[in-house]
């Protein structure tokens, strides 16, 4: 991939050029959304944004995206203001990055690019490498012939073209359709890994809840408030990569696993969501998912919407979502939280910094999360303390009394661990 930085450190910074395109079903200020977006992902690639440019079509140009006039016009600010890079605000083919390349006579990436570069630059486990490069690969097999046209191609016979060019372009083909079939053997293996550690897991009977959303919100912040994890918490996008899975105890004395994902974001690639599908049956095999919106962006609704576009892909539409609104400290004013609150109801607002909030909304995960208990009436003689302390471990006690030769309860317990009390039950409930 044509990376915005290198591990060169004698390499400048690259200066980098925004495009963007203002079409029918788009307003300006979408489109300026948009841009401002893709500068701070630029930024995160390790790139200097210099400015950027848009344009209003009825429908991109096939051969260039942009108008020819505008393409020429970027040439001359390139030149002019010695940008490196041009980034596009959408996915281009690779004939159309092909003609801007010579047209404007700089490096031409468009989104998905530079989201890709980002991905490999925080992939930290062999799993995520695996998933990034993969997504890298299925990005540049279409475009393999933008590398190749500084060689030649001779005419051979019966008007055949060959030459080195082709050649080498053929070579370069198989190798990386080669590799791409390895990379997917070896995400098959991890994708049954991670079942196999999934079904320990289920041994216990504990619910999953993953927590998703768009990338900055906050996940791992409040992953971390919950669980005492230590992933890295970082005021960048797509900070964590690599999911982490840790179980939480509830107030209701209830142990459930909750698990930190990637963060979403608009027009996120759909060949990362297809290589990053390991780590993300997170959250399609979830019991429930715990979206985490930063109340506090102007863009809040918008990146909503985003990731409930991301979970449409994925296909879980039928799993629970609890809605958590975080970092109500830093809302502007005070009447913005009672707005929230009435677009959604049934969310919970929290400050994962602060931990405001969080009684309710572990009050909350145990609600969602609860599972089919039986509510029993027992009476544990003094004498089998051992059975006693493993009622306070697995039940939910309503009322106890320890007077007389037996210790009576009410507790609701699971009903695979009926057995286990069945010769102190005094009546169902």
């Amino acid at each position: 991939m044509k990376a915005l930085i290198s591990t060169n450190q004698e390499r400048r910074t690259e200066r980098v050029l925004l495009v963007g395109v203002e079409l029918k079903h788009r307003t300006n200020g979408e489109v300026a959304d948009s841009l401002d977006e893709l500068a701070e992902l630029v930024r995160t690639a390790g790139g200097q944004v210099v400015g950027q440019v848009t344009q209003r079509l009825d429908q991109p140009t096939p051969g260039t995206f942009i108008g020819s006039g505008k393409a020429r016009e970027i040439a001359e600010r390139c030149r002019a203001e010695a940008v490196d890079t041009v980034v596009f605000d959408d996915e281009l083919t690779p004939a159309q990055g092909r003609n801007l390349e010579q047209v404007i006579g700089a490096k031409i990436l468009d989104r998905t690019e530079v989201i890709l570069d980002i991905f490999a630059l925080r992939a930290r486990t062999r799993e995520g490498k695996l998933q990034v490069e993969l997504a890298q690969l299925q990005h540049l097999l279409p475009r393999l012939r933008r590398y190749w046209t500084h060689l030649s191609r001779q005419r051979g016979g019966l008007g055949a073209i060959g030459g080195e060019g082709e050649s080498q372009l053929e070579a370069d083909r198989r190798k990386v359709q080669e590799r791409i079939d390895r990379l997917k053997l070896e995400l098959e293996e991890v994708r049954r890994r991670r079942t196999t550690q999934r079904q320990g897991r289920q041994r216990h009977h504990w619910p999953l809840a993953s927590i998703v959303g768009y990338t900055n919100a906050g996940k791992s912040t409040l992953f971390n408030a919950l669980t005492r994890a230590g992933v890295l918490e970082e005021d960048r996008l797509f900070a964590t990569l690599d999911p982490t899975t840790r179980r939480l105890h509830l107030p209701t004395n209830q142990n459930v696993l909750l698990s930190d994902t990637v963060g979403f974001i608009r027009k996120l690639p759909h060949q990362l969501v297809e290589a990053f599908k390991a780590t993300l049956e997170e959250v399609v095999n979830a019991d429930l998912l715990l979206h985490v919106v930063d109340v506090s962006h102007p863009r809040a609704a918008e990146q909503i919407a985003a990731v409930n576009a991301v979970l449409a892909e994925l296909g879980v539409a039928d799993i629970p979502v609890l809605m958590v609104l975080n970092k109500i400290d830093r809302l502007p004013e005070p009447g913005a939280l009672a707005w929230w609150r009435e677009q959604h109801p049934r969310a919970v607002a929290v400050s994962a910094r602060t931990r405001a909030g969080f009684d309710e909304l572990l009050a909350a995960l145990a609600n969602a999360l609860r599972p089919a208990r039986e509510f029993l009436e027992l009476a544990i003689p003094h004498s089998e303390a051992a059975a006693v302390a493993r009622l306070h471990e697995v039940g939910q006690i309503v009322t106890r009394e320890y007077d007389g030769e037996a210790a009576r309860f009410r507790a609701r317990v699971p009903p695979h661990l009926h057995g286990e009390f069945a010769r102190f039950l005094v009546a169902e409930l």
